[in-house]
């Protein structure tokens, strides 16, 4: 395929596989020159390190499966980008490059063979996109502000695969975040749960305490108080009743 060529899917004109090269980031962004594009390329390498290394501890948090599916498909994304800017100047023998002359990258004409003569430098090569979706064509009307009377084109960017992955792993934890983290940290925390659980343990037992001393208090004013000198009083009388039973008996 020739670069600028492409292929409607389907039959349809607003889905197509457009075949381009971007030395920029997502769907076709671009960043000032070679240094830009090392910086990039290196952004990119830096955080495929650090999302690694977040979904392990992830992992170790027991999380949602959801959750690690949207991390593992922007992973996966950003390992896909760097694989074509690390080697897809290595393999091919032109491709889109920096001019510092006209201050702009140059795209080349005809088709680009793969003889791994390379014709660009480590991490200097460009991502190839080739999703192109142009859905909806027209002109603003005249009363819209700044851009009244231009042309507009949805959706313009080409993007790959790659892109698709990230995207729809950032907006699958944007959309279902609440999903994702009704938990809060203290299930993903193991120290703060068992704190929790100490604290909720605590105030359970006093709690039960309180009910057993409310319940004790209860009973001793039901069944009443005596103190020893009232039940010696109490033993007495009950003796000298019993004392006077056989006169009754007797005069009976």
């Amino acid at each position: 395929m020739f670069y600028g060529e492409g292929i409607n899917l389907f039959g349809q004109s607003w889905a197509q596989l457009h075949f381009v090269e971007n030395p920029g980031m997502a769907f076709g962004y671009n960043m000032g020159g070679d240094i830009g594009k090392v910086a990039l390329s290196l952004f990119r390498i830096f955080a495929v390190g650090f999302l690694i290394y977040f979904i392990n501890q992830l992992i170790k948090s027991k999380a949602k499966f959801g959750l690690l599916a949207c991390f593992a498909f922007i992973l996966a994304g950003a390992v896909g980008n760097i694989l074509d800017s690390t080697f897809y100047g290595y393999l091919f023998d032109k491709g889109t490059t920096w001019n510092a002359e006209i201050n702009d990258w140059v795209h080349y004409t005809g088709k680009s063979e793969m003889d791994f003569s390379g014709y660009a430098s480590f991490l200097q090569g460009c991502v190839v996109d080739m999703l192109y979706f142009p859905m909806l064509e027209g002109n603003f009307p005249a009363w819209v502000p700044f851009w009244g009377g231009e042309s507009f084109l949805f959706f313009r960017p080409v993007f790959n695969v790659a892109d698709m992955s990230i995207t729809i792993g950032v907006l699958s934890i944007i959309l279902f975040q609440r999903g994702f983290f009704s938990q809060g940290l203290e299930s993903s925390d193991p120290k703060v749960t068992a704190k929790h659980s100490t604290e909720t343990t605590s105030e359970t037992s006093k709690i039960t305490t309180s009910a057993d001393t409310d319940q004790a208090s209860t009973t001793s004013a039901t069944l009443g108080t005596t103190s020893p000198e009232h039940s010696e009083s109490i033993v007495d009388d009950a003796s000298e009743q019993a004392s006077d039973l056989p006169e009754e008996e007797e005069k009976t």
